[in-house]
């Protein structure tokens, strides 16, 4: 479950409300994929829009749809207490394991952050996977830190922002193996980085475009499993007008963009206030996909 690929996929909404059935049509084709896991409620999932009815509503989805296949729920919130609820209402609802991040307002220290995966691990009855996304979150892990959280009980897997420059993969994935227990899984996010990542030792991909397009991203993953570096960089190199897409205006918004394109969900997927793409950016998307040949 915390190793492989990990596909994020979009919580469609229509008329700004869930859309349930869009939703678990593209859970379904993702398990159909043969995606190592799916990971419901990250921030491609729109998760820190959605209220705590509406985030159950779409893990049980999720559960529903994947069959077989591992699905990972995030629970991240502002408040301790929240993310506890969150946490509890995902088990309940048959999340194998849980993704947490620690959104901020008032800006938060390392001990604020320990604090709270320590908080919310203590009533947690399944692993747990720590996500640093400081673009949204608004907090950056150190290393250290990264050892401190990885030392409780629970904890499974680390997911990492996109490789910083000046650092190969290979050197960044030791620095951090250097301080957390060998159990812990290290898996990469920034999906631009991703074949370099998994190259250098990274244990998983947690995916942006493969919870929309799993099929480039499985070849991207399968191949640096089996140890064909050139390849998984090869396939990367291709989705390279994507990746371009991703810088310019977001994934969020590219993949709501395809997703509609693609007839898996209704335009205006995101929530208000998230607009999407202007027409000029769907056709740059359209051309994309047609460039690519993944329509």
């Amino acid at each position: 479950m915390f190793t492989g690929l990990s596909a994020f996929p979009l919580t469609p909404l229509r008329d700004d409300r869930l859309d349930l059935g869009a939703f678990g049509r593209i859970v379904a084709m993702l398990a159909g994929s043969g995606v190592d896991s799916i990971t419901a409620l990250g921030s491609t999932g729109s998760y820190a829009y959605l209220d705590r009815d509406e985030r159950q509503r779409v893990v049980g989805a999720a559960v529903e749809a994947a069959g077989g296949t591992p699905v990972i729920a995030g629970i991240g919130a502002l408040r301790t207490s929240h993310a506890i609820a969150f946490a509890r209402d995902a088990v309940d609802a048959g999340a194998h394991a849980v993704l947490l991040a620690p959104l901020s307002y008032q800006a938060l220290t390392d001990d604020d952050v320990y604090g709270f995966y320590a908080d919310v691990l203590e009533h947690l009855s399944v692993p747990l996977v720590v996500y640093d996304n400081p673009g949204t979150t608004h907090f950056t892990f150190t290393d250290a830190l990264y050892g401190r959280i990885a030392a409780l009980p629970g904890v499974a897997s680390i997911k990492i922002p996109g490789l910083p420059a000046g650092v190969t993969a290979e050197q960044r994935v030791a620095q951090i193996r250097d301080v957390v227990p060998e159990h812990v899984t290290i898996g990469i996010s920034g999906d631009a980085f991703a074949a370099r990542a998994l190259n250098g030792g990274c244990d998983a991909w947690y995916s942006v475009i493969a919870g929309t397009l799993p099929a480039p991203a499985l070849r991207i993953t399968r191949a640096a499993q089996a140890g064909e570096r050139d390849q998984a960089e090869a396939e990367s190199a291709r989705l390279q007008p994507i990746w371009d897409l991703f810088a310019a205006h977001g994934s969020n918004r590219v993949v709501a963009a395809i997703a509609e394109e693609l007839g898996l969900a209704h335009p205006g997927s995101l929530p208000l206030p998230l607009r999407g793409l202007d027409e000029e950016g769907r056709m740059r998307v359209r051309e994309a996909l047609a460039e690519l040949d993944l329509r």
